[in-house]
């Protein structure tokens, strides 16, 4: 019996890590409003942060109303408008740089790990307006939007 308990202990615990990287489903009752920051409005997932897609990033870029944070270590580029870099490691340390703990932020780095990282960092410290791009700007780029490069 306990032979057939350790395939489906294994399968729970993957399905637990897919969703802990890709987020938790959720009903996104009011994805196509956005903030006054252009932002989408988005619900949290269970990490205190919000998955942003490339296109709703991109949608929000016009009206620009927030801070756009690179975490990618070593820099290998930068969306375009991007407010600062601070190494995804040296974030605890680097607070000072950021806006307010309610202003909206949106992290990224090369593909979402170490963004995803971060986001979860900053929720964790009372900031309530993460946003993190999903899948970073390797998605950005695939896109078809412009990197900038160092």
């Amino acid at each position: 019996m306990k032979l057939r308990r350790t395939p489906v202990a294994i399968l729970l615990t993957l399905l637990v890590l897919v969703l802990a990287v890709y987020g938790w489903p959720r009903i996104r009752t009011a994805s196509a409003a956005s903030t006054s920051q252009g932002l989408p409005v988005l619900s949290k997932n269970a990490f205190g942060f919000m998955d942003l897609r490339v296109e709703q990033l991109a949608g929000s870029m016009s009206s620009k109303n927030f801070t756009l944070v690179n975490v990618h270590v070593p820099d290998q580029g930068s969306l375009p408008n991007t407010d600062v870099s601070i190494p995804f490691d040296q974030i605890k340390s680097s607070l000072d740089k950021l806006p307010g703990k309610d202003a909206p932020i949106v992290v990224y780095c090369r593909s979402g790990g170490m963004s995803v990282q971060v986001a979860a960092t900053l929720a964790a410290a009372g900031y309530t307006k993460i946003y993190e791009l999903k899948g970073g700007f390797n998605a950005w780029k695939a896109a078809g939007h412009d990197l900038l490069n160092k």
